[in-house]
């Protein structure tokens, strides 16, 4: 028997099914939903709110309720750095995993970046002295205090007010002060976590608290144990892709990937188009198509940047969806996948244009879902992070 071949349209009804996005797929809770898509990107703090709306079934309950409960009473959602030093919400369980097998090194080159820093800066001749009675002082503060902001720390604690240059002699050169790079470092190492936010779930500034008391009791795992993990829960929700986009998704060296992908038994399949995807070896058999559907995705959507290998879902629509750097701005799907994008006005309208024609009934059912969209964000008003050609032009 020749190797098994994944086409594009099984890919297509995977996402479906796995992302939770077509109408049997919807998630009957939130925390189902995260698991399935292993992680939420939280770079822009709206990305977590409307990515879960889109997959949530009517009867699972509002995102704005049900996502501050999980992250902030319950904590079975964990907003954390990882893969790539992006920022996620990442179901509790999995923090350990996400810790190990990516946050942790990337601790290890931010704190060696900010010692060099700190030493740039003339703040002292001895900066790992100087910085441990930093950062001694900066988590028995806020233990006292239980949560704090930045701004609350940095007044009680006087080194974290000095100044850093960053990008030195470069046209975008700047000032931070020490607590942004210090507190970030503190949570890459797994000693403190991002708690609520200060003002309305769109905005992006946390406040912080130990992880001792925030959630208790985390094992460290060994860092091969967690890569495989990681890997595992991947292609159960993004399989098949190729090691390329095991790469990228990672961040990880292909030093670090193969052994996890070995570790997992992960099976060779072919791509439509050539290539070679992998799947885990419980999760060879079709999938059925799950019926139409079509989504509204935001920037930065989870699905949209599961893989590097985007054209068989999203076609040559790249320019006008991407920013310069990479960045996804609000997608329309249908049945697997990008055919426009969607964008909100300053007046609040949802607007939304699509790059081919879909047929009246899908045509109809976007609309729809655009109006819904509308009516849910209500007052709100949603601008991404990274403004992208297409969402430039929609706004106005």
């Amino acid at each position: 028997m020749g190797q098994r071949v994944v086409g594009d349209a099984e890919r297509r009804a995977r996402v479906g099914w796995r992302h939770c996005l077509a109408g049997p797929a919807r998630a009957a809770d939130l925390l189902a939903l995260t698991r399935g898509l292993v992680t939420l990107h939280s770079t822009d703090a709206a990305s977590v709110y409307l990515a879960a709306w889109a997959r949530l079934a009517p009867a699972a309950g509002d995102p704005m309720q049900l996502l501050p409960a999980a992250l902030y009473e319950q904590r079975t959602l964990v907003r954390m750095l990882g893969m790539r030093r992006t920022v996620y919400v990442v179901p509790a369980e999995l923090v350990p995993v996400v810790q190990a097998s990516s946050t942790q090194q990337i601790a290890v080159q931010e704190r060696r970046r900010l010692l060099q820093l700190l030493a740039d800066a003339g703040i002292t001749t001895d900066p790992a002295g100087w910085l441990a009675d930093v950062e001694a002082a900066t988590l028995a503060e806020l233990t006292d205090r239980g949560e704090a902001l930045a701004t609350e720390l940095s007044a009680a604690v006087p080194g974290l007010r000095e100044q850093l240059t960053m990008a030195a002699g470069k046209a975008y050169e700047g000032k931070v002060g020490v607590s942004t790079r210090l507190l970030f470092v503190l949570a890459a190492e797994g000693h403190i976590v991002r708690g609520r936010p200060r003002g309305s779930w769109l905005s992006s500034q946390y406040r912080w608290a130990p992880v001792a008391t925030w959630l208790p009791g985390l094992p460290q795992l060994p860092v091969e144990v967690a890569r495989a993990e990681l890997v595992r829960h991947w292609l159960a929700s993004y399989g098949p892709g190729t090691l390329a986009d095991l790469k990228w998704w990672t961040g990880w060296t292909l030093g670090a990937l193969k052994p996890a992908v070995a570790a997992v038994g992960a099976v060779e399949v072919g791509l439509a188009g050539g290539g070679t995807g992998l799947l885990l070896p419980d999760d060879l058999e079709p999938v059925p198509e799950p019926g139409p559907w079509v989504a509204l995705l935001p920037a930065l959507d989870p699905t949209v940047m599961g893989w590097t290998g985007r054209g068989w879902y999203l076609g040559e629509y790249g320019p006008e969806l991407f920013d310069r750097s990479g960045n996804p701005g609000p997608t329309v799907w249908c049945d697997g996948r990008i055919v426009g994008g969607w964008a909100q006005r300053a007046g609040g309208e949802v607007v939304h244009h699509l790059f081919e024609d879909i047929g009246v009934e899908a045509t109809a059912a976007v609309a729809a879902e655009a109006d819904r969209v509308g009516r849910w964000l209500g007052p709100a008003r949603v601008t991404p992070r990274f403004r992208t050609p297409l969402e430039r032009k929609l706004a106005g």
